[in-house]
């Protein structure tokens, strides 16, 4: 064979294996046309309208507010107001977002974000009806919502079990991104179980699918065309998908669901606890071979977890059986025991496991979230820190039935790398209870060196812990 000939043989073979590499490719990618078919007549568009009173001028809109003064200045009594000088116009703000049907007899579900203060619920149906719908019920907590729409007969959408989920699963959503009815996006699962910002009762699923705003509510699906998910939330810092997006699992938002129709509201679980997570250092502190479960900070004295005997400095491990790796974990799987239910807690204390059976209370409706005499530098230099008594009126005020006050912290002492700052209240070392500056003084002259104990402080109302690690002298 010639060389040219050989040279045009080996470019025919090269491309032709291309196009066969990427035929195949082609053939192992999701194909959603199926799905889109099957799914696309459940989802819901929802618009919402929200009235306000205000000034209409022509000088702009002044929706329930009061007229600027420097217009006052410029026209004083003559400012053009509608007639009789109060709130004339009515507006109306409208905003968007998506849903599906769960019943067929009407029932929808949608972020509680997308319909929370409207006047007015409007849900666009695939067939370009609009209904007018009703408010079953909301979860701010979950941010879940009911509607009901006199329908029936409606598409309704199969359920998937979020439990089974794995990263890398390609998903897809459907939604109304900027109105844009009935718009599809693909993309896999990031991750799930994860933790956001005052959302401690979601282990949010994140994918990367394009999701914008007016996606809130709509369903997310794995390839089986089951809903897995509500897309709920994007991380961005312009406003626009940048490549995170966060779903609420369905089976979490199914249990809201049916407490919303079946009760109007939602009830969860309660301890009366408040928790931290476990740092490597407190992990160390507290004898464990690496950093799990939830840190008991605090304990409502009148809560249902001080009644069954759990303590401050306890380490929530399991509840039920189920391992509490990550300290986000616990409020969620307590929050979704029904009250007055008895759980199993595993709890670490002072080295020891032990198993405690606690009786859930119910979630509160309004639950938020000196002068004592100096006693000097009670603590050795290396701590870096002095401390003040606490009068008897203090403990009272604090709720605390021990501890010494910080009054001045070395900057560059061991007490301040610890965190430990000045007006902190240490209430035990090493777990066991300070009752004095000069008991603290003698439980840190027998610290061990280089190795971290926990210290419980009090600080501007709440309770915490830090790892003390003493270096050699």
């Amino acid at each position: 064979m010639k060389p040219m000939t050989r040279t045009l043989s080996m470019w025919m073979t090269l491309v032709v294996g291309m196009v066969v590499a990427q035929s195949s490719l082609a053939r192992d990618l999701p194909d959603f046309t199926e799905l889109v078919e099957e799914a696309a007549p459940g989802v819901v568009n929802i618009s919402t309208t929200r009235v306000t009173e205000g000034y209409s001028t022509p000088f702009g809109d002044f929706g329930g507010q009061e007229i600027p003064d420097i217009f006052r200045h410029f026209f004083g009594d003559r400012f053009p107001v509608p007639p009789g000088g109060g709130g004339g116009r009515t507006e109306e703000r409208q905003s968007l977002g998506s849903g599906f049907v769960i019943d067929a007899d009407g029932y929808i579900m949608t972020n509680a974000h997308v319909v929370e203060g409207a006047d007015e619920i409007m849900v666009r149906l695939n067939d370009r009806r609009d209904l007018k719908a009703e408010l079953v019920g909301a979860d701010e907590k979950t941010d879940v919502a009911v509607l009901k729409v006199d329908a029936s007969d409606l598409p309704t959408l199969s359920l998937g079990d979020s439990d089974d989920l794995k990263v890398g699963e390609w998903v897809a959503a459907i939604g109304s991104p900027f109105g844009f009815d009935h718009s599809v996006t693909a993309g896999i699962i990031s991750a799930i179980n994860r933790t956001l910002p005052r959302d401690a009762y979601v282990p949010f699923i994140q994918t990367d699918v394009a999701i914008n705003p007016g996606n809130s509510g709509g369903p997310l699906f794995n390839l089986d065309g089951e809903v897995i998910g509500i897309n709920s939330q994007i991380f961005t810092r312009s406003g626009g998908f940048m490549g995170l997006s966060f779903a609420i699992p369905i089976n979490v938002a199914m249990d809201i669901a049916d407490q919303l129709r079946s009760e109007g509201h939602v009830t969860r679980g309660w301890l009366g606890v408040m928790i931290q997570p476990v740092s490597k250092d407190l992990a160390e502190s507290f004898g464990m071979d690496r950093p799990e479960g939830a840190l008991i900070a605090d304990v409502d004295p009148d809560g249902p977890a001080a009644r069954d005997g759990v303590q401050a400095g306890d380490i929530v491990l399991a509840v039920n059986g189920e391992t509490v790796e990550r300290s986000s974990n616990l409020p969620r799987l307590i929050g979704r025991v029904a009250p007055d239910s008895e759980v199993e807690l595993t709890v670490l204390r002072a080295g020891d496991r032990k198993t405690l059976e606690v009786t859930v209370g119910d979630w509160p409706e309004e639950l938020a979230g000196g002068s004592g005499q100096s006693s000097g530098s009670a603590s050795p230099a290396r701590l870096g820190l002095a401390v003040q008594s606490l009068s008897d009126a203090e403990r009272d005020k604090y709720g605390i039935d021990a501890g010494v006050r910080v009054s001045d912290v070395d900057p560059r002492g061991v007490a301040a790398a610890s965190g430990i700052r000045r007006g902190d209240i240490i209430v035990s070392v090493n777990q066991v209870a300070v009752e004095s500056g000069r008991q603290l003084s003698q439980l840190v002259r027998e610290l061990p060196a280089d190795q971290a104990v926990p210290v419980r402080l009090y600080r501007d109302g709440r309770s915490l812990f830090v790892a003390l690690r003493l270096a050699d002298d």
